[in-house]
């Protein structure tokens, strides 16, 4: 009888053992698993958003290759042709635009950098276009205006390069419409290497002007963007572009702040699962 219920007692403590041994392989399991996808999901970010980073001191950005833009984040923005009547207008180059922006207390400055196997900077002869570039925002953020270079109503800027004559600062009612101001506050830097163009726009945060766009300090601003690629003949409505995308410059879930909860949310879980799984393996 003895020899029994020891024999008894060894099963269970195996089976307590066991059990013990299922239980930390799955917490173990589950803290790897966060470790991989917690900061995964921290790192995500709301569709056709383009983070704004906001150095500490004095930085200027002024120049493509300058060292603040290792620390401000990269988007992908896919491009696709224009609808438009210019003859071959469905057959654009250039596929994708890597977009930056950052904002110091002073400037906002926008970088775009894109593949081109050839920098064209003349455009001197009707057979020959140069490269060129816009970034589209509207004057009136309470309301998104048509894509299309906006409406009467709702009116865009658009802040355009082109390689061969620099930058100009546009406002657009629509379609064809265009009209420079008189005193442009957008500025422009560029570099190609490497079969790559960056092109850096800045303008001043406090630039005031009848129908200029004022840069929001409280709220997201959206933004379109359009790259020509002159060797390919492209020109005028023949032209890749982008969707609405929409700078982060509002107080929405993005930063530390929204990581914290992300951490917090991935901690309840991991301890709930925990719970749940040594509940059944005691019933079990």
């Amino acid at each position: 009888m003895t020899e029994r219920t020891e024999t008894g007692s060894g099963r269970r403590a195996d089976r307590e053992t066991r059990q013990t041994i299922a239980v930390t392989l799955a917490l173990t399991a589950l803290v790897v698993a966060s470790a991989l996808l917690v900061p995964m999901l921290a790192s995500a970010r709301p569709a056709h958003q383009i983070p704004v980073h906001e150095p500490v001191g004095e930085t200027s950005a002024a120049s493509p290759d300058a060292a603040a833009w290792g620390d401000a984040p990269p988007v992908e923005v896919p491009m696709t042709s224009a609808p438009s009547g210019v003859p071959n207008a469905d057959t654009t180059s250039v596929e994708e635009v890597t977009v930056q922006a950052i904002q110091t207390d002073e400037r906002f400055y926008v970088r775009l950098s894109w593949a081109d196997g050839t920098a064209d900077r003349n455009a001197s002869s009707p057979r020959e276009f140069a490269d060129a570039l816009a970034v589209q925002v509207p004057v009136n953020q309470s309301a998104r205006p048509p894509i299309s270079m906006g409406s009467t109503r709702n009116p865009v800027n658009v802040w355009y390069w082109s390689s061969p004559s620099g930058a100009e600062e546009l406002l657009a009612g629509g379609p064809a419409t265009t009209t420079e101001f008189e005193q442009p506050a957008v500025n422009v830097s560029t570099s190609y290497e490497d079969g790559h163009w960056r092109v850096v726009l800045a303008r001043d945060l406090q630039a005031t002007g009848q129908n200029r766009t004022v840069v929001p300090t409280d709220e997201d601003m959206d933004v379109a963007f359009a790259v020509w690629n002159g060797s390919e003949m492209e020109r005028s409505g023949r032209k890749s572009v982008s969707e609405w995308y929409h700078f982060a410059l509002g107080p929405g879930p993005q930063g530390p702040p929204y990581e914290t909860l992300l951490w917090s949310v991935a901690g309840v879980s991991i301890v709930g699962v925990a719970v749940a799984t040594v509940t059944a393996m005691r019933r079990t």
